[in-house]
This record gives structure tokens, sequence and C-alpha cells, in this order.
């Protein structure tokens, strides 16, 4: 299984996702090859937000390795599944991808957790560190969910 989360910049969102879902498929012993991106170019190449390591390591997970990427066309044929952190998101990775993109590939990462709701995980950028303790714990279930689905 190859997954890919994919939020806006890559530095808070879906680098939490990443780590997450990488220790949780760890555990329970999945050969998943999970990575994560951003629509947009603004933080190629950077680390994730230092309050995204701050929750992740709080709770024993080490993403500082982790660099920013940008979503491309060529991920479709790359991944199995696709989760979007937001609406906006998903519109950008169906603009990307174009007319031929296999938006089959393609969901809400929320929809795992509450089927067809389409809801997005909250971009904590423009707020305090709080806002990232309550992402963490958004994704957090959520991969519970992927998992358990999945396995």
């Amino acid at each position: 299984m190859r997954i890919l989360m994919v939020c806006l910049g890559n530095i808070c969102r879906s680098p939490i996702a990443e780590g997450v879902l990488k220790h949780k498929a760890a555990e329970s012993e999945l050969d998943w090859t999970i990575d994560s991106a951003g629509t947009e170019s603004y933080h190629i190449g950077e680390e994730p937000h230092k309050f995204s390591q701050k929750i992740c390591r709080q709770n024993g997970i080490n993403i500082s390795g982790q660099k920013a990427m940008q979503f491309s066309k060529a991920d479709f044929a790359h991944y199995d599944k696709i989760y979007a952190m937001a609406k906006d998101v998903f519109t950008e990775i169906k603009r990307i991808g174009g007319p031929d993109a296999d938006m089959s590939k393609v969901d809400y990462f929320l929809n795992e957790r509450i089927a067809g709701s389409n809801e997005s995980v909250p971009d904590p950028w423009y707020g305090s560190e709080d806002g990232y303790i309550a992402v963490y714990q958004m994704i957090d279930e959520t991969c519970d969910a992927i998992i358990k689905r999945y396995k």
C-alpha cells in the first residue's frame, strides 16, 4: 500500500499525518509506504513546522527528517491512495492531475473517520500551538481508522 498525505504547504498537517500513520503502520507490522506533499511550493525542502515536530515528539514520533515536497501529476501513478487534508487541497489535486487523473485514488482524509463528510482538517498555521494539538488528535484518530480499514 502506497499512501500520500497532501496539504497546502507540506509543513503542518500532512507531515503530522505522514509521521503518525508511519508509526501506526510499523506498530501493526504493515509494509506500507507513506509520504506527504503540498499542493503549493511555499516550503519545498523545509522541515515540518516547529509545532508539528513538537506535538509529534511529545507522542513519541520524530518527523524532523521530513522535507516538504510539492504534489505533482506523477503522484497519481506512484500512490494507491491520496488523502487531501482540506477542500482547497482536494480541488488543487484535481487541477494538478488534469482531466486524465484517476480521482478514484483521492479522498478527503477525514472521510476515513466520518464517511462522506468531506470535512477539512483545520490548518493550524495561523494559530497558536494549541491548534496543532487539536489537529494531532484529529489526525491520530483518523490514522487509527485507516489502519483498521486496510489492515
